[in-house]
């Protein structure tokens, strides 16, 4: 009997020691996989794309002219005298520009991502060693490290489920889970999709856990394309076979990877926003507006709605109807206010809406769409839908002829991974009351209401696919 008892104190004491040997250890592990291996592993013949030596070099590609109102081409002007005024406009702008690197690179980086605060890992060391073993020992996790083009190390978590699929085929799908400013993949929002029977690989930012470096945007796409590489060329799943899940900030990150590689399958936006800018002047002083929209957009320009409508697959906004975190509603107890208003995630919904079926969305389509929007319930959703007579088989009916029609008159050329490209001019012609019918469908379609709050974990019935014609 003792003997016993020693052996299983032995082997206690061993998986302890393995596990702080797991975490401490992992900047010494050997590299699995780097951002240029895809020309060792077959690029070429793989089919995905894959950034050249010279554009990895200086960082992947972010949306920067747009979102700061320059140049869209990005070429100055030579007009007589403009050098001139270029260096006097830099000189004046000079103390605006180290005020804002001053606060984005103290107080603005621990708000935005206090995840990589080293007291904040310190502390959830313990639950994140537990978290580790649980998806080792549980789901077979196979622990990887990955450099980006930056020379970041990635931590990342692979489940594979191919073997066993399940009764649909889940595991024969990858999610790529994008967690939040303060979540790991060792305890964040990869729990649904995993037990949903997905395979998935989880990563951690720059600066969480076992990722080297600082999480601003740059470092968090460039993170985010050797993980999609690793998927695609290391993994082997096709592209059309993975989904990318970003919850609340992984919103960015999942956002800017469909953008960049448009041939992936699906995403899935989980109470995430539509910019920063709105969020930060929420919690920052008001006689900081100037200075926090300038730090906002040079050093944390989360431009997710942006980089969402590029885009050109299937999509599902998942909407927390008790989320405080991403709404700016006034929260004065004197207005009684609904649960879902000021949701960024409206915002986001009526972009990408907007974007891609311009003659639906026009004035009485994008009305009737924001009136739906702040129903925070399934009784509210249907009542609203019975109002407007919503007839499920004509929307469908009608988007598919447009998806069909188009299709045939590309049909010499090569379409695209998804079909027609957007955006359709799917709605001109047809009255107002059948714009704002298909106005409801795509809404419906586009967007699901979870009764949760922004940090409750989501339940695995939740985690779905989204829509497609």
């Amino acid at each position: 009997m003792c003997v016993i008892c020693f052996v299983k104190a032995l082997v206690h004491v061993f998986k302890i020691y393995l596990t702080a040997n797991y975490t401490y250890n992992f900047r010494s592990w050997p590299v699995d996989f780097r951002w240029d291996d895809v020309r060792a592993a077959g690029g070429a013949r793989s089919g995905h794309r894959a950034l050249t030596c010279a554009a990895a070099a200086a960082g992947v590609w972010l949306l920067r002219d747009a979102a700061r109102g320059g140049d869209a081409s990005g070429r100055p002007s030579h007009t007589a005298g403009s050098q001139t005024q270029c260096l006097l406009q830099q000189i004046r702008e000079l103390p605006g520009q180290l005020a804002s690197y001053t606060l984005a690179h103290s107080l603005g980086r621990w708000l935005v991502y206090p995840g990589s605060m080293f007291l904040m890992t310190r502390a959830l060391l313990p639950l994140l060693q537990l978290g580790q073993e649980r998806l080792v020992e549980r789901y077979h996790g196979r622990r990887a490290k990955l450099v980006a083009c930056d020379g970041n190390e990635i931590d990342t978590m692979f489940m594979d489920r191919r073997q066993n699929p399940g009764s649909q085929g889940q595991g024969l799908r990858l999610v790529i889970c994008c967690e939040g400013n303060a979540g790991f993949y060792e305890m964040g929002c990869l729990s649904a999709p995993l037990e949903a029977g997905y395979s998935v690989l989880g990563w951690n930012h720059p600066g969480f856990g076992g990722s080297t470096g600082a999480p601003f945007p740059q470092h968090d796409a460039n993170a985010m394309d050797v993980v999609v590489k690793y998927a695609l060329h290391r993994l082997c799943f096709p592209p059309a076979h993975v989904v990318v899940y970003g919850w609340s900030i992984g919103g960015f990150t999942a956002t800017w990877a469909t953008m960049t590689y448009p041939e992936l399958g699906a995403l899935v936006l989980d109470a995430t926003f539509d910019d920063l800018v709105p969020l930060a002047l929420k919690v920052m002083p008001q006689s900081w507006k100037g200075l926090v929209v300038r730090t906002v957009r040079e050093h944390f320009n989360l431009n997710v709605a942006e980089q969402l409508c590029r885009y050109p697959g299937p999509v599902l906004l998942l909407r927390r109807t008790r989320d405080k975190v991403v709404s700016t509603s006034s929260h004065l107890p004197s207005r009684p206010r609904r649960k879902v208003d000021g949701n960024r995630g409206n915002e986001l919904l009526l972009r990408l809406l907007q974007h891609r079926y311009p003659a639906v969305m026009s004035r009485e389509g994008r009305a009737v769409v924001t009136r739906w929007l702040r129903a925070s319930s399934l009784t509210q959703e249907a009542a609203f839908y019975t109002r407007y007579r919503v007839d499920d088989q004509w929307c469908l009916a009608v988007l598919r002829s447009y998806s069909e029609h188009r299709e045939e008159e590309l049909e010499d050329k090569a379409l695209a991974p998804h079909g027609p490209t957007f955006p359709w001019p799917v709605g001109q012609g047809l009255s107002s009351r059948r714009r704002r019918q298909l106005a409801l469908f795509l809404a419906r379609k586009h967007l699901k209401n979870v009764e949760a709050t922004h940090c409750s974990p989501l339940k695995p019935k939740d985690f779905q696919l989204p829509w497609g014609l």
